[in-house]
């Protein structure tokens, strides 16, 4: 291997060699012996070039070793011309040319065919040339026509007096290091787009508490820009009061490492940048990278749904109260049924006995006949106060109003269906188009289906095949038909004929009223209730509402 002497780089980056090559014959000392003195001159000398020749081969030897030893880098030299003159091992575990067989040849070989041929070769030198050193990012070729990418420096290398001695070149393999770079690059972007779109705000931030990350969710939930949270402390997101409990707890952690957040899902309140205190579950999760460590919390708001929670209890409350009050009121008419009866012989027998009296002009029995007509009266008056009640249970007036059937259905399904998915029912809607509006009490008709709901999932509790159908159809002209249907057990034969009667039920534990009641509410619509077996088994029942049309409702205001 041919290595130059020491070579030091100038103010522009070209390197100028010092001295001799290597391999350069040494002078040999004169041997005239003219005097002792210059004898021992010229041994002195030769003596002196011995040291200096041995010290040279020594530090070749070093660079060499240090040249070679750069495994990774592959570090040539060239003429000129372009010509290898000195070749490491790098070079020749990279490129794959040995020492014997690249040494002679021109560079040029080792860039791609299109590159060789378009003149980059030389350009590469003459820039190198000029400049004193280049610097750049390549393709080029190895001994079996595979390619990799280099990171390649060219080092113009020049004499004291500035004559171009040759190039060094270093070329480093950066194909796996540049794929690597290119895998993170997508890892990141992927977690961009990730951060981007998970609908849960999440907040990275440092053991200071100092916001490090603030995801396009978070700002949607807290009404804060990133650039307005990243750098500041994550206790601006929380009430004043939860703000010192926040400090505490992490510096609790920190000294003692218990936990009272980290790893726990719990329920807590934010504050939006207006000010607004809000509900949240926070999932705080912990992690440690390159020995910084790092607090990740991810956060759902969740006032919708403590206002779904609250507007259903609000509904089944409502629901609940009105089928008391409709039980009340199948009971009140029913009993107006039996007293009217009774009623109406009093009255009779009243009548009777004073048409029995006539007119006398006797003191006491005038004063028996008008007790009599006295007694009369009170009875009828009774009769009429029954009479009414009954009307008004059966079909007086209520609360029609111009509904949303769609949406009468489905906020009753969202009660009636509690639990549902739990026992492993099946549940298929079908709400059909144009029937959109109807006139009808709402919370009557959410009790109906409710009830009806309820029924068809307590029937099907010991069938293999769960599956309950609400849907809607239309029926005579004016009117829509609401069906609940349900692949359970069946109707009773015992009880089919009395299914809708006060007090006729097959439950242990049910009073027998629910289907009275729906059967009481539909008709007070104008509409009827029946029931009737479903295909493939079970029941389905079905009633019918009117529709609404442009004449005024139940109770409007005509003008």
């Amino acid at each position: 291997m041919n290595v130059d002497g020491l070579r030091v780089a100038d103010a522009s980056g070209t390197c100028r060699t010092k001295g001799r090559r290597f391999d350069e014959p040494l002078l040999r000392p004169s041997t005239s012996r003219t005097s002792g003195m210059s004898g021992d001159r010229s041994y002195a000398a030769r003596e002196a070039a011995d040291a200096t020749a041995r010290q040279n081969a020594a530090m070749a030897e070093e660079l060499g070793l240090l040249i070679d030893g750069a495994t990774n880098y592959a570090i040539y030299m060239l003429d000129p011309e372009g010509r290898v003159t000195l070749w490491n091992l790098g070079a020749e575990r990279i490129k794959g040319w040995t020492e014997v067989e690249i040494i002679g040849s021109n560079f040029a070989k080792f860039y791609l065919p299109e590159d060789a041929a378009g003149g980059k070769p030389a350009d590469d030198l003459a820039r190198a040339s000029a400049r004193g050193r280049i610097e750049e990012e390549s393709w080029r070729i190895r001994k079996d026509g595979s390619e990799f990418l280099a990171n390649v420096t060219i080092t113009a290398l020049r004499n004291d007096a500035g004559e171009l001695r040759g190039f060094g070149k270093v070329i480093r393999d950066i194909t796996d290091q540049k794929a690597a770079e290119a895998a993170l690059v997508r890892r990141e972007h992927h977690l961009r787009s990730i951060l981007a779109t998970v609908p849960d705000a999440m907040i990275v931030m440092a053991e200071d508490g100092i916001v490090t990350s603030f995801s396009t969710a978070a700002e949607q939930v807290f009404g804060y820009a990133k650039a307005d949270v990243v750098g500041r402390n994550v206790d601006m997101l929380m009430p004043p009061s939860e703000q010192r409990n926040h400090d505490d707890h992490m510096r609790s952690y920190l000294r003692t490492g218990i936990q009272h957040v980290i790893g726990q899902v719990r329920i807590a309140t934010a504050q939006r940048a207006n000010g607004e205190i809000f509900p949240i579950e926070l999932a705080v999760g912990e992690a440690v990278i390159a020995g910084e460590r790092i607090f990740t919390g991810f956060v759902r708001d969740l006032t919708n749904r403590q206002r779904t929670e609250r507007k259903v209890k609000e509904l089944q409350s409502e629901l609940i109260h009105v089928s008391r009050v409709s039980a009340m009121g199948t009971m009140a008419s029913t009993l107006a049924h039996e007293i009217n009866q009774p009623l109406t012989a009093i009255t009779n027998y009243l009548e009777t006995t004073r048409a029995m009296i006539g007119d006398t002009d006797d003191g006491l029995l005038g004063e028996i006949a008008e007790a009599l007509d006295l007694a009369a009266a009170q009875s009828l008056r009774a009769g009429t106060i029954v009479r009414r009640l009954r009307a008004f249970v059966d079909g007086g007036d209520t609360g029609f109003q111009i509904e949303r059937l769609d949406e009468l259905v489905e906020e009753a399904t969202s009660l009636g269906l509690l639990g549902a998915h739990e026992a492993g029912i099946e549940v298929v809607m079908t709400i059909a188009a144009g029937l959109d509006k109807v006139r009808v009490d709402r919370v009557q008709i959410q009790q109906v289906l409710v009830n009806l709901i309820r029924n068809a999932i307590q029937s099907m509790a010991a069938s293999l095949t769960k599956t309950l159908t609400i849907a809607t159809a239309p029926d005579r002209a004016g009117w829509v038909r609401v069906t609940v249907a349900d692949t359970g057990a069946g109707l009773d034969p015992d009880i089919r004929d009395r299914l809708f009667e006060a007090f006729a039920t097959t439950k242990e534990d049910g009073m027998g009223l629910g289907l009275s009641i729906c059967r009481t509410i539909v008709e007070a619509h104008g509409g009827r209730i029946w029931a009737e077996a479903a295909p493939g088994g079970g029941t389905a029942f079905h009633f019918c509402v009117p529709l609404a049309g442009d004449e005024p409702a139940i109770g409007d205001e005509i003008v």
